[in-house]
């Protein structure tokens, strides 16, 4: 049989370690799809929607810094696949996307189903090119998969389906990842320069992120040369948080602990590998030193008086002999007290979660996050299923979580969650969802079934969108078109062939949540959690609170005191 294009790319993505391709079969994808068919080392993984391909791709690629791919047919298939991709972009996620395309006679011709994929895919990748020539495929294949793994991002490859069907050339392009591990750091005078600034301030905060993965003992080194405390941004939570002594917890407006204060009572504020978008959470009167590996990404969060470009590890490595060990840790202590003062207030709801139906959220993450096994991978939906996690999940040496965290979209956990159990099968993997999310993507939930991945789907089910209520509440405004209409979503899981558990009883919680875990593959947990709990930020404005209370007088004159009455008694009965 001669050798086509479609077989060329099967081969070279083999060669590049490639292990998996998500997507839905169509018609201009048919070339592509038997190839992988008659090759058979690279698995297909058939998912309900190709938004869902995106998100499990990168979620692969995240947990193992590995090329992934996804895949979509012309026009509707590949434009499905645009959300996930935004995400795997914004996350560093090594996909490469193949966009199938028209047949090439027909382009511009406003053909059935013509889009312009070049265009549509340009904002949500580093590299996206069109391939209308045999000769042209290999050189282009071979920099889309480079540029994904070396730029940590999206690739696309836009592929008519005539083009992939054609004979490959007889002599062709070699492909090849080629890998590189460069050590970039501050030049000598700017290190310099930076030390001298740390050594003469006194209250000095560290916020890392996620760019800190992989320097977490030259981070906790440079704490205790320096006495500061370490906030971090949720994406670094997962690697800086546990076995932490000067961990002080998270700010924004996920924020929990004594993060906010800290950095907005030192003297020195150090952003090492973070990208934390919120100017509002930032200090605006002390100086600020930023040290990040993309030199683009410097000043564009705050208002800084050094930047540094460099690794954070190599970085750290060569700044922390420079500076002088400090002594006075006043600082430093008061961040630990009010961090620990912050997290007796925050135990109120689980100490007492057993007593209080409706079943409260954080209840249920503390009790997930007690039964969860050491190695568990998480994944959680954005919206307060997010502030959950943040504040309850506790990081450990091998738990992972993954969210939609730059990207913000919604219904990201279950397709999350899917990428994980194929990338690693034999671990616990956790999706907290919530209804509004999970019912956004909720055909594949039948992806899970007929995969049987063990994932574990805990859905806090509040029937409404909560934190859009939330932020509708704190600009004024009164919560509409909020509520959400739900199933049972156990009943929904038994009738698509897994297990279904329906909580609606605290005392039933422990139990619940127990068996799910140690029941065999997968499981739907769904969770019936009180709809009034509010998910604040550790720092309440003059704003928040003028529009909360605008929002509650709306309330009544609108003839809603009950609801009023019961936000208030919900959330305050049990505050120490």
């Amino acid at each position: 049989m001669t050798q086509t294009i479609a077989d060329m790319i099967v081969t070279a993505l083999v060669q590049a370690g490639v292990k998996r391709m998500y997507g839905i079969v169509g018609d201009s994808l048919n070339p592509l799809s038997d190839a992988l068919r008659r090759d058979g080392r690279i698995q297909w993984v058939h998912v309900r929607h190709e938004e869902v391909a995106a998100f499990a791709a990168g979620a692969e690629a995240q947990l193992t810094g590995e090329l992934v791919v996804c895949a979509g047919s012309c026009g509707p298939g590949n434009l499905h696949l645009i959300n996930g991709l935004y995400d795997c972009q914004r996350s560093g996620a090594r996909v490469l996307a193949i966009a199938s395309h028209i047949p090439t006679s027909e382009i511009g011709t406003s053909y059935f189903q013509e889009t312009h994929p070049t265009l549509l895919f340009s904002e949500c990748s580093h590299y996206c090119e069109l391939v209308t020539n045999p000769q042209q495929v290999a050189p282009v294949l071979q920099i889309a998969m480079q540029r994904a793994i070396s730029q940590a991002g999206v690739s696309v490859l836009v592929l008519p389906g005539d083009v992939a069907g054609m004979p490959a050339p007889k002599e062709q392009w070699p492909t090849a990842i080629i890998r590189t591990n460069p050590l970039i750091r501050p030049a000598a005078d700017e290190l310099q320069k930076l030390a001298d600034v740390i050594n003469r301030s006194e209250r000095i905060t560290i916020y890392a992120g996620a760019g800190c993965a992989d320097a977490r003992d030259e981070l906790l080194a440079l704490a205790e040369q320096i006495k500061a405390p370490i906030a971090y941004a949720f994406r670094g939570k997962q690697f800086l948080e546990y076995e932490n002594p000067y961990a002080i917890g998270m700010t924004g407006l996920l924020g929990w602990g004594a993060a906010y204060d800290a950095m907005h009572t030192c003297d020195l504020l150090l952003l090492l590998g973070t990208d934390f978008p919120y100017k509002a959470f930032m200090p605006t009167t002390c100086p600020i030193v930023q040290i990040d590996l993309r030199a683009e990404q410097l000043g564009r969060r705050a208002k800084i008086d050094l930047g540094l470009c460099g690794d954070i590890r190599e970085t750290l490595r060569a700044l922390v002999p420079l500076l002088t060990k400090k002594e006075q840790q006043h600082h430093l202590e008061r961040a630990l007290r009010a961090h620990n003062q912050a997290i007796q207030k925050m135990q109120v709801y689980v100490t007492h979660g057993a007593e209080q139906k409706p079943i409260r959220p954080e209840y249920v993450a503390a009790l997930v996050n007690e039964l969860a096994a050491a190695d568990a991978i998480f994944t959680v939906d954005t919206g307060t299923p997010n502030i959950w996690a943040a504040r309850y999940i506790q990081s450990a040496h091998s738990r992972r979580m993954l969210g939609s965290f730059s990207h913000g979209s919604m219904a990201n956990a279950m397709p999350q969650a899917i990428g994980a159990a194929m990338a690693f099968p034999g671990r616990q993997v956790i999706a907290l969802a919530g209804d509004g999310g999970l019912s956004m993507l909720l055909g594949d939930l039948i992806t899970i079934a007929q995969h049987q991945l063990p994932i574990k789907m805990i859905v806090f089910n509040n029937g409404q969108l909560d934190f859009v209520k939330l932020e509708m509440q704190q600009a004024g405004l009164l919560p509409w078109q909020t509520e959400l209409w739900n199933p049972n979503f156990a009943k929904v899981a038994e009738a698509i062939g897994m297990r279904g558990l329906r909580i609606e009883e605290p005392k039933e919680l422990f139990a619940g949540l127990e068996t799910a875990l140690s029941t065999p593959g997968p499981v739907v947990v769904d969770i019936v959690v009180d709809g009034n709990a509010l998910s604040l930020p550790p720092h309440i404005t003059i704003g928040m609170i003028e529009g909360f209370t605008l929002t509650m007088a709306k309330q009544v004159l609108e003839g809603q005191a009950s609801d009023v009455i019961e936000t208030i008694t919900h959330n305050v009965r049990l505050r120490p």
